[in-house]
């Protein structure tokens, strides 16, 4: 009697461990890939003026886009997105932005079979005339300060995916508390050329590690921007700059799209 519940134990434990791995690798049984996504940006990110930010903004939208995508398991963000941040801000150092992104990327990560991404949206600010901190940012330095923020990912979490999503057209009378402009508006499309600079940079340095995203959202944000921004009044007049649900859910739809592209399609 004693052997045979010896036996029946030793069959229970086989049977839990079995079970223990299974679930620990339904992923891979599956074929689909789980992740954790941090979106990295300024208030077109965050979702400022939206009256659901949480629920409304571009990295909600891009989550539930990957979710119903085949390939696709479980997905995780977080939106670090800040308004009025540039590249500037989110410079690596001991205290400030980049070190909330870091604390708040590692209590989301923590199974390393997930797939980490940083998805990265900078320039509005940058490009302004005056206002934002370090406006306005000449290209190189732009280039200069997310080679910065980029190399400090990749220390930290080696596995980890990054992809930039091109910043989007803002109407070349936009002037609030900053003063964009069309010299700013110029500005921010000289950042274009470096962002495909950098891409092409880590492909040789950290190849399959960093991306270029979203290229369209500048062209449709231009030709749709009385359905899908805000009109705000500025000192220059109605301005456009943020998108409204409409245009958050779009360009959500673009982030979605071009991180499942380069991550599970390429």
């Amino acid at each position: 009697m004693n052997i045979q519940k010896m036996l029946l134990s030793y069959i229970l434990i086989f049977f839990l461990s079995a079970f223990s791995q299974l679930k620990a690798n339904a992923q891979v049984i599956e074929g689909k890939q789980d992740f954790d996504i941090v979106f990295i940006g300024n208030s077109i990110t965050y979702g400022a003026q939206l009256e659901k930010p949480r629920q409304e903004s571009p990295p909600a939208t891009a989550g539930e886009y990957l979710r119903q995508q085949p390939g696709i398991g479980k997905v995780e963000i977080i939106n670090q997105g800040r308004s009025g941040y540039t590249t500037v801000d989110y410079l690596p150092s001991t205290a400030g932005a980049f070190v909330e992104v870091i604390d708040a990327t590692r209590q989301l990560h923590k199974d390393n079979q997930r797939l980490l991404v940083f998805s990265i949206s900078l320039g509005t600010n940058d490009s302004a005339e005056k206002g934002p901190n370090g406006s306005p940012v000449d290209p190189k330095v732009y280039h200069k300060n997310l080679q910065s923020i980029t190399d400090k990912l990749l220390a930290d979490f080696p596995e980890c995916k990054i992809i930039f999503q091109q910043p989007i057209w803002y109407s070349p009378n936009t002037y609030n508390r900053s003063k964009y402009m069309a010299e700013g508006l110029a500005r921010l499309q000289s950042y274009f050329p470096e962002l495909q600079s950098l891409v092409q940079e880590y492909s040789i340095s950290n190849p399959r590690h960093v991306f270029l995203g979203d290229q369209k959202g500048f062209a449709y944000f231009n030709n749709n921007y009385l359905t899908d921004l805000i009109p705000e009044s500025g000192n220059a007049g109605t301005f456009y700059l943020h998108p409204n649900k409409k245009g958050s859910t779009v360009l959500g739809k673009l982030w979605g799209e071009a991180i499942y592209q380069r991550l599970i399609k390429d």
